[in-house]
């Protein structure tokens, strides 16, 4: 008897959606003992308005495009309703029974016939442009440079602060300033430029008291410790002259306590204008020494230091869309990333991406959820989210050695189903960021450090080399993942092999058009359980394989034109190995 408890489909979400103005997207959830599946769609009225008399035929397709996942196979077909509604349910068959599915749940074959059952079919009301996910297509092709200012070069030592550190020292505490600057990423332009990035992501840069300026004090100004407003002005227009797009790290959902309003609050107390603008439960706030679980006022993470603006407040919204269009119409930035966007206001956020649209539809407007972020991506709030799940599906893989490559399947394709194919195509994929441990620190493995690497670069969605990558950076968690750049050693070139191989895999990326596209297939050609092998195939119908070899005993590798290689001696894959050919 078929597992009909396994089957789930919603008419919404990335279960049924709008890829372009003609076709639609659908998907369904079966379990593994389901063969084959059909979809019969049509439109709501060909039968009439009420269904009357006449026949609804619709036209039955089967849906072929399967994808495993651990405990279901997705199922997905593309369908263009010729006059932009769809009505439609679903066939299933395990080999031996034949189930139908509708809005209200299963009718076996010999119960009911699905034209009796035209009320209850899933639909589609209407394919509205205004209602399509559109995300910035120059994405696709980005190749992002995360830099933390403080700590990846020092180019003007006279806006160092007092407390500036020797640079390279010690090991980092939050505390530290060494004195990177905006001039510093200007000094280093050509560098990157020749590394082959195209993007460039800032961590914030805004007036604050930290080091890691999360706490901004002034969103209009740049912290006199990175500069002025004139080096930003320079920074993006050399930047710019290069091809090179720029993001700027913006907090939205608390501040510094050095803010206007808040020090206002702090002043007039309940009687201060600005009083709604934060979450204050009790008064007085100020309680030396105290984090804020006793709820007072709420904070980012207790902290007393960061209070929580309340962005449901429209004057909230209004003032910090008035910073969106500052930044974006006079230093042309290309896109904002959103700090702890999962507890800003969706209201907040759907106002931010008009106006932010407005001015620029091709901003790329990026949020930092580490979860499941389907409901802040419809299209309506950001293009997409830094996806720390590829992150950890990547690491358990070459962490856990108890893993073979049908897990790692799993845990991929869980990844490259979590949302519309619009936002697939421009997610923010990294391997560490300021957040999280170094990736050279979770394996000190070489070989498993390029294999993640070449997955990063050979995935649908724009990759990120946090500052350092290219050099096998070290560091563990907060705040040593913040080491200063190292630009001693790598002047005298010790980095120099390390350097080309990251110039190799960005060159790969950027003239490999199958490497970007969704398109792709788990193959095995060994039954060694620990070689992933995948092809990716773009528009034209070109293939490339990418082998990865986390095994114990070298494998035969595949006969084609070898476009990166590591490890590979007389035809055969070595463990540790990469290789990435040109099928014929």
């Amino acid at each position: 008897m078929m597992k009909t408890e396994a089957v789930f489909h919603k008419a919404e979400g990335n279960m049924c959606c709008q890829i372009n103005e003609e076709e639609l997207s659908i998907s369904i959830l079966t379990g593994y003992d389901v063969k084959r599946v059909f979809i019969i769609y049509g439109d709501p009225y060909q039968a009439g308005i009420l269904g009357g008399l006449e026949k609804w035929e619709g036209t039955r397709a089967e849906m072929k495009n399967k994808i495993e996942l651990k405990d279901h196979i997705r199922w997905t077909i593309t369908v263009a309703p010729a006059y932009k509604r769809c009505k439609y349910y679903f066939e299933l068959t395990d080999g031996n029974e034949t189930y139908y599915l509708f809005e209200d749940g299963f009718q076996p074959e010999k119960k009911q016939k699905p034209p009796e059952r035209r009320q209850q079919y899933f639909i589609f009301p209407w394919m509205n442009r205004a209602d399509l996910n559109v995300t910035p297509d120059w994405v696709k092709d980005a190749v992002w440079y995360q830099i933390f200012p403080d700590r990846f070069c020092n180019g003007d030592s006279k806006n160092d602060p007092q407390d500036t550190r020797p640079w390279k020292s010690e090991t980092p505490r939050n505390i530290y300033r060494y004195g990177g600057d905006l001039q510093g990423i200007i000094d280093k332009l050509p560098y990157l430029e020749k590394l082959g990035v195209n993007a460039l992501y800032l961590n914030p840069v805004f007036v604050s008291a930290s080091s890691h300026k999360y706490d901004i004090n002034d969103y209009f100004k740049i912290d006199p410790s990175f500069g002025t407003d004139q080096t930003m002005h320079t920074l993006c227009q050399k930047a710019h002259e290069k091809g090179i797009k720029i993001m700027l790290d913006f907090v939205f959902n608390h501040c510094g306590t050095k803010f206007a309003p808040w020090l206002d609050v702090l002043e007039n107390g309940d009687k201060s204008k600005y009083k709604d603008w934060f979450m204050i439960n009790d008064w007085p706030i100020e309680r030396p020494g105290k984090d804020t679980k006793d709820g007072r006022f709420y904070s980012f993470a207790f902290s007393p230091n960061m209070p929580k603006l309340n962005t449901n407040h429209p004057e909230v919204i209004a003032y910090f869309c008035d910073v969106c269009r500052h930044w974006i119409r006079h230093y042309k930035i290309d896109g904002l990333r959103f700090d702890v966007a999962n507890e800003v206001s969706h209201a907040f956020l759907r106002k931010v991406r008009q106006v932010a649209k407005q001015e620029n539809p091709e901003i790329y407007l990026l949020g930092e959820i580490w979860h499941d972020a389907s409901p802040w991506l419809q299209g309506d709030q950001f293009d997409a989210v830094m996806h720390y799940p590829l992150l950890e599906a990547l690491s358990d893989f070459w962490m856990d050695a108890s893993m073979t490559k049908h897990d790692f399947a799993h845990a991929l394709n869980r990844c490259r189903t979590m949302y519309m194919p619009q936002t697939n195509a421009v997610l923010f994929n990294l391997l560490d960021s300021h957040d999280t441990e170094r990736l050279y620190y979770r394996t000190k493995d070489a070989d498993a450090f390029y294999q993640q690497l070449a997955v990063l670069f050979t995935l649908q969605g724009s990759p990120c080399i946090y500052y350092g990558t290219e050099i096998m950076l070290d560091g563990g968690p907060d705040p040593d993942c913040r080491r200063c750049m190292p630009w001693k050693e790598i002047e005298d070139g010790l980095y120099d092999d390390k350097i080309k191989t990251m110039q190799s895999l960005i060159a790969l990326r950027k003239n490999t058009p199958a490497l970007k596209s969704g398109h792709i297939q788990f193959v095995s050609s060994t039954e060694d359980a620990r070689v992933i092998e995948y092809i990716k195939t773009d528009s034209a119908g070109k293939r490339v394989l990418v082998m990865l070899h986390a095994d114990s005993m070298p494998v035969a590798v595949q006969k084609g034109t070898p476009l990166f290689a590591r490890k590979v001696q007389n035809g055969m894959l070595l463990p540790g190995g990469v290789y990435i050919c040109k099928l014929p």
